[in-house]
Formats: C-alpha cells, structure tokens, sequence
C-alpha cells in the first residue's frame, strides 16, 4: 500500500489525502454532523476543481468524519441568519455552489460516495452527483427540503429522477422521508450496502480499482454513460464508435493487450 499525500485545502473542515490515486475528501465537522459552512463549499469547489487536472489522481472518494456523511446546510446558521438579505445575492451564492454537482458530474474521474448516517439536503445532492454510492447499514439519504420550506438544490431533483425515476423522485422529495440502507440498495440509489465498520475499506477499494484503470478509457466511458441520459441512440453509437477508433491508438491499449497475453495486471500511464 502506498503512503498517503496530504493536499491543502484551507480549512481543517475539509480534508485530502491521495492514496493509490484516489483522493479521498473527508468532511470534517463531526460534532455538527459534517453540516456544510461556506469554507467546506470553497474547499470543496476548489478541490475538485485543481484535482481534475491532476494526472497522480484517477478517483475521487467523498466521505464524512464521525457518523454521519454530512446533514447538509447548517441549519443554525441558517436560523440565525435569517432570510437572505437580497435575493440577487443568493441567486449569485447558489449558482457558484451549484458548480460541485456539475463538476462531479462532468469530471473524467470517477466519484464514489461513502454514505455512513445522514446524508441530507444539499449532501444528499452531493452523494447523488457521485458516479457511485457505497452505504453502511446506518446510512441513508435524506432530501429534508421540504421540512425546510425550501425546494431543493445542488442538482438533487436531476439526478435521483435519473436514478430512480420520475414517480419515485417526487414520492422522495414531495414526503422528505429517509431513504434507508436497504432501500436505496433496492431502489439503485447505493450500489452496495456493507457492514458499519467495512464501509471505508470497501468504499476505497472500489474507488482505487477505478483508479487504477486507463484514464483516456475511463474519461470517454464517464462521458459515453452521461451522454446516454440525454441524447438519442444514433448519437450515442456515433461518439461511441468514434472513442473506440481513438482508443485502440493509444499507448495504454497496447499495454492491455499485451498484459493480457503475459497474464499479468496492466500499467496504465494515460497515453
């Protein structure tokens, strides 16, 4: 196992470390429940931001410090604040904010989620823009904006329809009622459910697979899938064919055919 890499990212709520080419994003504010401050949503923007440029990075792994991944807006904060000021500022405020989900989302890395307790509100969004969720038994997804008086946000609504359809997303959203280990497992929201204390382990083991595997591949397939829930079918075959041309050029194509024959692991290098 390779020694971990600490990266900077300007608050001690945040932390990175990159191991095995995974970057793993620890929320760390466990006394509040990992509860989402302006300086975890800049570090975090940020983070994701500089890593995708990152060639020592193939993954990324979201995960929360104590027990819980994160129960979203800081509700406290939000009491004592008040309603906004001027509603242009906050226009401004959420469309900034609003770039994690599609960063996630459009990033040639692959994400993964590591869901142990709450994950509400705008994390819930947040797991939800993860290409993959691995839950603990006490795990579960929470919408809560409704208990809020608020509609949602962080591309929540966009991507549990992708997911589970338009009836069940409303059914979740409409009732702000959890969404359980065994039942997001049932419904494709989280791809495994493990033991409380195999939730880290395999959440990483899974992101570090990914990781190790060819970027440019990796990259095109990430954009392939994404493609597919938005255009037709003869779009989707055209790029598809297209990649596959491109990608039998390349170096790392090469290196997996010949791995194959010798029977051993492959050494992608991106090329």
């Amino acid at each position: 196992m390779t020694d971990a890499i600490r990266r900077e990212t300007g608050t001690e709520e945040v932390l990175c470390e990159v191991r095995e080419r995974v970057a793993i994003i620890t929320l760390n504010r466990p006394a509040a429940k990992n509860a989402l401050t302006m300086d975890m949503k800049e570090a975090l923007y940020v983070l994701i931001r500089d890593l995708e440029d990152d060639p020592e990075v193939g993954a990324f792994l979201l995960t929360g410090a104590g027990d819980a991944f994160s129960a979203g807006g800081d509700t406290k904060r939000m009491k004592k604040e008040g309603k906004p000021p001027v509603m242009e500022d906050r226009q401004r405020q959420l469309r900034w904010e609003h770039e994690l989900p599609r960063m996630l989302h459009q990033s040639s890395k692959p994400s993964v989620a590591a869901v142990h307790g709450a994950a509400a509100g705008a994390a819930c969004s947040i797991a939800l823009a993860c290409d993959l969720r691995v839950a603990s038994e006490r795990g579960f997804l929470l919408t809560s904006f409704a208990k809020l008086g608020l509609s949602g946000d962080y591309g929540g609504t966009w991507f549990l329809t992708q997911l589970v359809g338009p009836a069940k997303a409303r059914e979740i959203y409409f009732t702000a009622e959890r969404v359980d280990a065994q039942t997001g497992l049932a419904l494709g929201v989280f791809n495994r459910v493990v033991r409380v204390e195999e939730l880290q382990a395999e959440a990483f083991a899974l992101a570090a697979q990914i990781a190790s595997g060819p970027p440019i591949a990796l990259r095109w397939m990430k954009a392939n899938l994404n493609r597919a829930q938005t255009e037709d079918l003869e779009t989707c075959l055209r790029y598809e064919a297209d990649r596959m041309v491109r990608g039998a050029l390349t170096d790392d194509y090469v290196e997996a055919v010949s791995a194959f024959s010798e029977k051993r692991k492959p050494d992608f290098r991106g090329r």
